[in-house]
């Protein structure tokens, strides 16, 4: 199942994005040994010849109803669990990860030079990787993905490009934040973390959320400081089956970035050459 881009999506010619996210979330494969995992590399390896190892990921969900109160639980194991794999490409630009209740695929920009690949490239090869996996664990008799949630993440590096100088200016990088008034006690802020969230309308009810977080950093080239502006569509599969969990993606990638064009300032995006047709 291939997608296209909605043409009225916004777009930029030069967009600050240093990484790009698809995750699945499934029932755990409980039979997905380590010793498995090293068969799935056999699959991968031509193009991804690199591994690393990392604690697993917590499961994560979306839902609507009332907070429950908190709760403290303790759980023996038996076993320590299973690792979270990561197969590398030489550059370290992507990379997948896997665990007995996930599969990740991450492009990152790794160098100046790396040029982001764009969505639908992403997605392309994170359904063939899909694909590969179904089959390895069709083959070893591993059961089958029962997918539960989705995540579309887009990771922003932003630079001063000569817009703002310092992190108090946050007024110069997002629409919804206004300076305090000449007349203030409080000079101009020294920085600020920033986060909010948005319901991701469905057709039942909320399809998702679209998490969204800003933050100081400095460049690990030159310690100039930057901004790292985070975006997270998460929910469950649109539908049944993988092609439902791509249907999600679809829907929160569009989200992702019209939030994105929604909360950054015109002459931010001026610098990174929107190009579609808008009033700024």
């Amino acid at each position: 199942m291939s997608s296209s881009r909605p043409p009225d999506l916004p777009d930029f010619a030069k967009p600050p994005v240093a990484e790009v996210v698809l995750s699945l979330q499934f029932g755990a494969l409980s039979s997905l040994t380590t010793a498995h995992v090293g068969l799935l590399w056999r699959r991968y390896r031509d193009r991804l010849p690199l591994i690393e190892e990392h604690p697993p990921l917590a499961p994560a969900s979306e839902s609507f109803g009332p907070p429950s109160p908190p709760r403290v639980e303790v759980a023996f194991e038996d076993k320590p669990p299973a690792p979270r794999v990561w197969f590398v490409n030489e550059a370290k630009t992507e990379l997948v990860q896997v665990q007995q209740d996930r599969l990740v695929h991450n492009w990152r920009k790794v160098g100046g030079g790396d040029a982001y690949p764009r969505y639908e490239r992403i997605r392309e090869r994170f359904r063939d990787e899909v694909s590969e996996f179904e089959a390895f664990l069709h083959d070893e008799g591993l059961g089958e993905l029962a997918v539960n949630q989705c995540e579309v993440t887009y990771v922003n590096h932003i630079e001063r490009a000569g817009e703002w100088e310092h992190h108090g200016e946050v007024e110069k990088l997002l629409r919804n934040w206004a300076p305090l008034p000449a007349v203030a006690f409080l000079p101009a802020p020294e920085d600020a973390v920033l986060r909010w969230r948005y319901r991701i309308p469905g057709t039942d009810g909320p399809a998702g959320r679209l998490y969204v977080t800003a933050q100081p950093s400095w460049s690990a080239a030159d310690g100039s400081p930057v901004w790292v502006v985070n975006l997270m569509a998460r929910g469950a599969p649109i539908g049944t089956g993988i092609d439902g969990a791509f249907e999600f993606f679809d829907l929160g990638r569009e989200w992702v970035v019209r939030g994105f064009a929604d909360l950054t300032t015109d002459s931010m995006q001026r610098c990174w050459e929107r190009t579609d047709a808008w009033s700024g």
